[in-house]
């Protein structure tokens, strides 16, 4: 389970979110600091007691996670309301395999939630907390795309740059002078699926074959550091006795 953790501020009080296998969770803990600075903890239970809470917990679990327990859910639905009724964050995640809520220890720690259920949770805090709460985080995740735009837009410009030193260097060192404009296109071709299978391990009908729905080229989705070589072995060529030296990518 992967954790990328990212802090947004909101109305003075620094709230924890984090990366879980690409869906975003919030720290309940940080929203409930809005309320009781000094008991977050016993705030998120409060909300756990309520038979809204309850129903809209459960309700999310049906339709985002396969193992929920939905028999060992209706008793808990049951007695939600009630003056005698108590449910932690750790206790509904045991009885229900639930996975829209986690707990996380160390520093930045506390209870996280999935946001859908994080926004339900700053609602019954503050409607107005909730508001600026949206702002922040879609402002988080607005610079990020933003930043993963620009970081794409680079890593293509230097692959194209490195890939065209490359073919310019076979036209002029590789391909024989003294053959046809047909076998020239053929051993270019040749050459371009060496280089290809050197930098990606493919070539490049072998990388459209197998990603279809993307857009652009193999070259598009080469990192920045691709292209550092050595040289490797010598070959002859079917036209004429030219022969030249394979390009072998270096660990």
């Amino acid at each position: 389970m992967g954790k990328k953790t990212q802090i947004i501020e909101v109305q003075n009080i620094s709230i924890n979110t984090v990366k879980v296998n690409n869906d975003d969770f919030i720290s309940l803990t940080d929203i409930a600091r809005h309320k009781n600075i000094r008991d977050p903890k016993d705030v998120v239970k409060n909300w756990m007691r309520n038979r809204s809470t309850i129903e809209f917990l459960g309700l999310w679990e049906k339709i985002n996670n396969p193992n929920f327990k939905g028999v060992e859910f209706d008793p808990l639905l049951f007695a939600s309301g009630s003056n005698s009724f108590t449910l932690s964050p750790s206790k509904w995640i045991g009885l229900t395999n639930a996975i829209g809520i986690f707990s996380k220890t160390g520093r930045g720690g506390g209870t996280f939630a999935q946001k859908d259920i994080a926004f339900e949770f700053a609602s019954w805090i503050s409607a107005e907390f909730k508001l600026y709460l949206i702002k922040e985080f879609q402002r988080l995740r607005e610079d990020e795309n933003r930043r993963l735009s620009l970081d794409w837009d680079l890593n293509r410009t230097l692959s194209k740059i490195n890939y065209r030193i490359h073919t310019d260097a076979i036209k002029e060192h590789i391909i024989p002078p003294d053959i046809t404009k047909k076998q020239q296109s053929i051993v270019y071709a040749s050459e371009a699926d060496v280089l290809n299978m050197a930098l990606f391990g493919k070539t490049a009908k072998q990388w459209r074959n197998k990603n279809p729905d993307k857009e652009g080229n193999i070259r598009d989705y080469a990192s920045v550091g691709f292209g550092q070589y050595r040289k490797h072995e010598r070959r002859v060529y079917p036209y004429g006795n030219t022969t030249r030296k394979t390009l072998v990518k270096t660990e």
